[in-house]
């Protein structure tokens, strides 16, 4: 039962998640008697019934942490039946259709159950998700699953056609999600199912697919109409070094009513002993500590044709840089309100 509630001590039959490594995670059902087989050795179950989640267990060649399932990790682990959701569009999903305890929820295309876990969590204790799946074999392979994860009592899975049958609900659901190549084929049952205030959302691959949805949506009174998409992009933490611009020799003129005075710009040797000088009076310790650490480095500059070397200022800090490649295009949420 470890999905429907938090527990501290791992039982028998429960889905354990193992933290194998970074990015590396393994599942596995807990049954007296039986070892698994990790990178680090082997691992006896009857190690773990008993023992806290959370718990490091020494393996034969190292250490491994089980680790309580929730929805966001199952997502990395799960059996891939259909290609699924990640949390980055799953939490978009619960927050636009303002999930919360008590919700009746519907949803066409099951799927491996990647977002109704998450779903199934919005709506506990006493909502309820109805989820639907043209496939047969699908749909009995996630009520087993349901069932095993002690999530029975609150999700009802059925094997159904939902763009020739329709949900057979009648103002029941507060929200209703859509993962269908053809959404806007079930747009008129879903108006059905729907109470007024209802939130509807369809998760569409290509623009084509929405364009379509959006007409759909209006022609039955739908409102409130949003399109998104979302894409992670991490950053990395960086050490880069940037050198003052050195614009060469520059002269300062200063202009009285009797004559004009140039003045020469300072040699590099005297403007580095200046600007030290001025910036130990201005910055203590911890400020430099802040802005990152300065240096001088020896480059080559030219002047009037001719090329000497020459002490130039530059600044080393950390920064969060970019990847060059982004994460791909997953899909588009569409979003409205049934008023």
């Amino acid at each position: 039962m470890s999905f429907a509630t938090n527990k501290r001590l791992m039982e028998e039959g429960d889905t354990v998640l193992l933290y194998v490594g970074y990015d590396n995670l393994v599942q596995m059902q807990l049954a007296r008697g039986s070892v698994h087989q990790t990178r680090y050795g082997a691992l006896k179950h009857d190690q773990l019934i008993g023992a806290p989640y959370g718990k490091k267990v020494e393996c034969s060649k190292g250490w491994i942490c089980p680790l309580q399932p929730t929805p966001e990790l199952w997502t990395l682990v799960l059996p891939h039946r259909t290609q699924i959701l990640y949390t980055t569009d799953i939490s978009m999903i619960v927050f636009q259709l303002h999930l919360k305890p008590g919700s009746v929820v519907v949803e066409a295309g099951t799927g491996s159950g990647s977002l109704s876990h998450a779903l199934i969590r919005s709506v506990m204790p006493n909502g309820r998700l109805h989820t639907f799946e043209f496939h047969e074999e699908r749909c009995a392979a996630a009520r087993k699953e349901f069932e095993q994860h002690g999530l029975g009592d609150y999700v009802t899975a059925k094997h159904r056609d939902v763009c020739a049958a329709g949900f057979e609900l009648d103002k029941e659901a507060d929200a209703l999600f859509l993962d269908l190549p053809a959404p806007w084929e079930c747009i008129t049952s879903a108006s059905h199912a729907l109470r007024q205030g209802g939130r509807i959302c369809t998760f569409s691959p290509c623009m084509e697919q929405v364009q379509r949805t959006c007409e759909a949506l209006k022609d039955h009174g739908f409102t409130d109409l949003t399109v998104l998409e979302c894409l992670s992009r991490p950053f990395t933490v960086q050490n880069i070094k940037l050198s003052y611009v050195d614009f060469g020799d520059q002269t300062e003129i200063t202009t009285d009513k009797k004559n004009t005075v140039d003045k020469a710009a300072p040699p590099c040797k005297k403007e580095r002993e200046d600007c030290e000088e001025t910036e130990v009076k201005m910055e203590d310790q911890q400020t430099r500590s802040d802005q990152g650490s300065e240096s001088w480095e020896e480059q080559t500059v030219s002047s009037g044709g001719q090329a000497s070397k020459c002490a130039v200022k530059a600044r080393e800090f950390k920064t969060g840089a970019p990847p060059l490649v982004m994460q791909g295009h997953t899909g588009f949420l569409t979003f409205a309100s049934l008023y």
